[in-house]
């Protein structure tokens, strides 16, 4: 099986169009289907932040009004609970050699808004991968990491690449709404990217080549099951 390389963002907070700070993290439950779904179908995945520091959970996404229950609020957390070690032994993404991964999977949350979207060891991650045709899997706000990936001449490596993401609509009707500092679809389209949006809030991955991506939440799921299926 192969080891994977499961980027996450160490952000905790997201400063806003009105310089307020909105508590961020990764969304638990893209982190915990991609890893879950990924370690049983016998893969490793290895996790790595920013420096090092062990990723935060954005809170809300514990919150049973997002995660469709108390059930699944707290199956989330027990997951979560049982990874402790490894999200504290993250491995600062500085040290990541490329060639050692099979895949890279970026789950969202806003906190890839705050760090990975402009952190040079991610970019260098990123387009040593994709020069190498590994896989690489950002879904929902994880697409805004593809934003560091510049090449010499200062163009964006995936440029003219199709992808999802959390569109626009989406933040404004389900997420940060008016106050969001910038929006990832729209930046991604200005680097050059070609977005292919699906409804709002429905299951929507996008396969171009190497690249893997989906649009929200409700692509975790497919997209841990695309990367399976790409590995396989």
């Amino acid at each position: 099986m192969s080891n994977i390389l499961m980027i996450v963002t160490g952000a905790t907070a997201l400063t806003m169009k009105d310089g307020s700070q909105h508590p961020t993290g990764f969304w638990a439950e893209e982190l915990v289907t991609a890893h879950r779904d990924l370690v049983a179908a016998g893969h490793t995945v290895t996790i790595a932040t920013p420096g090092g520091v062990t990723p935060i959970v954005d809170a809300g996404s514990l919150e049973p009004s997002q995660t469709g229950g108390e059930a699944q609020a707290r199956e989330l957390a027990e997951y979560l609970d049982s990874i402790t070690g490894q999200l504290e032994a993250a491995v600062p993404i500085a040290d990541v050699e490329p060639a050692d991964y099979a895949a890279i999977v970026l789950p969202g949350g806003h906190g890839p808004m705050a760090d990975l979207a402009f952190d040079a060891n991610v970019g260098r991650v990123l387009v040593a991968a994709n020069e190498a045709g590994t896989v690489i899997a950002p879904f929902c706000h994880g697409p805004a990491a593809l934003l560091s990936a510049k090449l010499a001449d200062g163009s964006n490596a995936f440029a003219g690449r199709r992808l999802a993401v959390f569109t626009d609509e989406e933040e404004r009707t389900g997420g940060t709404g008016e106050n969001t500092p910038w929006w990832v679809e729209s930046a991604l389209r200005d680097a050059g990217a070609v977005i292919d949006p699906a409804s709002p809030w429905s299951d929507h991955v996008v396969v171009d080549g190497n690249l893997i991506t989906g649009q929200n939440p409700q692509s975790s799921a497919s997209v841990a099951r695309r990367v399976i299926e790409a590995l396989s």
